[in-house]
């Protein structure tokens, strides 16, 4: 139900497990286990005795984002130095380690690169990252 808010938090840096398959006592049983807030649009899962948790209020991206920040501040790891798709912090590599995982006019026209060793995707600065950047803005988080 916060799919899309756990892929913008990813992206601003904070810590942030996601799976929309799981059960209410598998993700409560994993938020006391790994010591996390769980973040939830339900209010009986957010009511459970012995979790910590954040009833997010609103529908909106952006309210939701604001909300996260409010509570918790800023994280202290850099904007996107996180996998979006899976958390797993993002490592900077060299062209020749994402030669064969990349088209090649990218290599061409691109400097850095950003691995991710929990799923293998690659990050670059291409052209949707001034979209990222708007959107982060948008959240006016300061």
């Amino acid at each position: 139900m916060l799919g899309r808010l756990a892929r913008w938090l990813r992206l601003l840096g904070y810590d942030t497990e996601y799976d929309n398959h799981a059960s209410d006592l598998e993700l409560a049983r994993r938020a006391r286990a790994e010591g996390r807030v769980l973040l939830t649009r339900d209010r009986a899962l957010a009511a459970r005795r012995g979790l910590q948790t954040l009833l997010i209020d609103s529908e909106v991206l952006q309210e939701q984002v604001r909300q996260v920040v409010e509570v918790f501040g800023l994280p202290s790891a850099a904007a996107c130095s996180r996998c979006a798709c899976c958390n797993s912090p993002l490592e900077e590599v060299g062209a020749e380690a994402v030669r064969e995982k990349v088209p090649p006019h990218v290599l061409r026209t691109q400097q850095r690169f950003w691995l991710c060793r929990g799923c293998g995707r690659v990050y670059w600065e291409g052209t949707h990252i001034d979209g990222i950047r708007r959107q982060m803005e948008a959240f006016d988080l300061e």
